[in-house]
């Protein structure tokens, strides 16, 4: 043990200064040799409504079942059909993404999930973001990655929420949670020559990591690890984009994205998420000023002037964006007018590189039973094991071992999508 003596003499006072940025487990090297492909994760919290971003507009069950909530086949953007030849569009509200889905840039996969969907906002994302189901503890799928790379950058993993996400946790893997450029900075009650100085300092301090004291050293090497980001940080915030993105989170949260992979900082898997996908009730898929209209709306919005920024600044075939969500809805809408918590749903899988079109086959939504169906036929069953999106990723973008990182061999030659 050490005491509190010990902790003072050795220099831990002078970390009471504060910083307004995470802290980190390590001050780690850039990993060596890494490829310059970036990874952006972004999840869908709440449970998206398969059904009605990407719909079976042919399927009389589909409005038969959805006598409020279903989007009529006059309006929905055609996309072209499945294997099978089922006609399918997007929301009349992706207009942007169906332009990069007609460039040949955007990949949706159907009824994608798992056996036996726990149909939990907690589980279920757990539950994805380990990769074993039904397990729902351990390390995540992308800090087991990253935990392969070696020598990890402090910057290598950036996520734009607050707290690390479940998928990014893995022993020795530091993440950057940085939700706002501004505000990641050394922060003293002083300014100017003072406050310089104070950084000067504790960065001096911070060099010296006793190893016979343990805990001094761990805080040390953390203190480490803030100073070396913080200027790399801060370039991001200077960053000029090529379009004008959307005034919402999700649009701050993907230029913040896009201006780290313009400046070069090292980051090379990102975590997104945007909110507001637990439609229960009201969900009004048609109404312009509906909640799920306006869902679509930061979607696409938000996507489409990522894509369109990347590909102007010469980096979108070195970025892939997957998308999902921790289940799928209901096929029925509710008495409330909204959809509950359901199964499979759909991912999204946007990039230069990308292979766009849609993948594996729509659900026939007949209720009297039918092998794409599940629950006493109330929801649509996967067909995609969601670690298969995921292999594909690890193996032929990221150019790690699936394998090994997902615990099995999930590799589905027909999900050729990147």
């Amino acid at each position: 043990m050490i005491s509190r003596r010990q902790f003072v003499k050795n220099g831990a006072a002078a970390f009471t200064i504060s910083f307004a940025a995470p802290a980190f487990l390590s001050d780690l090297a850039r990993a060596q040799g890494a490829a310059s492909r970036n990874l952006v994760v972004l999840a869908l919290a709440g449970g998206n409504d398969g059904l009605s971003t990407l719909v079976p507009y042919t399927d009389p069950f589909y409005y038969s079942r959805r006598p409020t909530l279903a989007i009529p086949a006059g309006t929905v953007l055609q996309v072209g059909s499945d294997v099978n030849g089922k006609p399918l569009g997007l929301h009349p509200r992706l207009t942007g993404l169906r332009n990069v889905f007609n460039a040949g840039k955007l990949a949706f996969i159907q009824r994608v999930g798992y056996q036996n969907s726990s149909r939990s906002h907690f589980t279920g994302t757990d539950i994805w973001s380990v990769g074993e189901p039904p397990a729902s503890q351990g390390s995540g799928w992308l800090g087991r990655y990253l935990s392969t790379l070696g020598p990890l950058d402090p910057l290598a993993a950036w996520t734009t929420t607050g707290d690390t996400p479940h998928s990014m946790l893995a022993s020795g893997v530091g993440v950057a949670a940085v939700s706002n450029v501004n505000s990641f900075a050394f922060s003293s009650p002083n300014s100017g020559t003072e406050a310089a100085l104070e950084r000067t300092y504790a960065t001096a301090i911070a060099s010296h990591v006793p190893v016979n004291v343990p805990h001094l050293s761990f805080v040390a090497s953390t203190v480490q690890g803030a100073m070396q980001t913080l200027d790399r940080v801060a370039t991001v915030g200077t960053y000029a984009p090529s379009v004008t993105y959307p005034n919402t989170g999700l649009g701050s949260a993907l230029r913040m994205v896009a201006g780290a992979m313009a400046k070069s900082i090292g980051t090379k898997v990102f975590f997104v998420q945007t909110g507001g996908f637990d439609t229960h009730a009201s969900q009004d898929t048609n109404g312009t000023n509906g909640a799920y209209y306006r869902l679509m709306a930061t979607l696409d919005d938000g996507l489409s002037a990522f894509y369109n920024d990347l590909r102007n600044q010469n980096l979108i075939n070195d970025t892939l964006v997957l998308t999902f969500s921790e289940f799928g809805r209901r096929i029925s809408e509710n008495g409330s007018a909204g959809t509950d918590h359901g199964a499979a749903s759909v991912m999204m899988a946007m990039g230069g590189l990308a292979r766009g079109g849609i993948y594996g086959t729509s659900a026939d939504l007949n209720p009297n039973g039918n092998p794409t169906l599940e629950n006493a036929s109330g929801d649509v069953t996967y067909e995609n094991d969601f670690r298969s999106c995921y292999a594909r990723v690890i193996d032929n973008w990221l150019g790690g071992d699936s394998v090994s990182l997902l615990g099995g061999n999930f590799k589905k030659p027909s999900l050729n999508f990147v």
